[in-house]
């Protein structure tokens, strides 16, 4: 907890500085709940899930898991914000890069092609489960494997689900977006702030 945890109107379960940013950019203030992964693969895709049911899922455990977290520390009840974003082309996940090859292989296969961001946001509040998830579709240029190079030398591909961030570098490759931007960012305002109202919380 930090010092801003007397005036947050909820948590954000999730250390992502993108959604933290886009959380005080529409002026609601936050605490960030770092909860404990649990043990194993991160955020593995069970067998037979599709990607669209698999993000969605995510953004419900991490919601429910925070849930938990709250409760069992005796942390003061705040509704509780959780999402995720998965990169889907031809209906594949493709997550963070493990490496610099992983990085290449997987920008080389959005290189010139469509995919889609789905992000799943899940807020809990009381006694229910609100769910929503904002699907976009981005499209890149061709790029160069210099290019592609080039970006991985930055160091921004990694820890990023699809290998790229929108808001940074990679934005000068996207030749096309139909959707949410800050959905591609990780958190789609539109629907965040939907639920958010439902929960309750006034937002601006």
């Amino acid at each position: 907890m930090t010092d801003t945890a007397t005036s947050a109107r909820l948590y954000l379960a999730s250390a992502s500085p993108r959604r933290r940013e886009l959380l005080t950019q529409v002026g609601l203030a936050h605490e960030v709940l770092l909860v404990p992964a649990p043990p194993g693969e991160d955020e593995p895709q069970h067998p037979g899930e599709s990607a669209a049911d698999y993000v969605q899922r995510t953004a419900r455990d991490k919601a429910l898991r925070g849930r938990d977290w709250m409760l069992s520390q005796d942390l003061p009840q705040l509704p509780l914000l959780a999402a995720d974003t998965t990169v889907i082309l031809a209906g594949a996940v493709l997550g963070k890069p493990a490496d610099r090859d992983d990085a290449m292989r997987i920008l080389r296969a959005l290189s010139g092609s469509a995919h889609e961001v789905h992000t799943a946001v899940a807020v809990w509040t009381g006694n229910q489960l609100l769910e929503a998830v904002s699907i976009t579709e981005v499209r890149m240029r061709a790029l160069t494997d210099e290019e592609l190079g080039r970006y991985c030398d930055s160091g921004e591909p990694y820890g990023k689900a699809g290998a790229y961030g929108i808001q940074g570098l990679a934005g000068t490759f996207v030749s096309h977006i139909a959707g949410s931007y800050t959905g591609v960012m990780g958190l789609p305002l539109f629907e965040t702030a939907n639920l958010l109202r439902a929960a309750g919380i006034q937002v601006p």
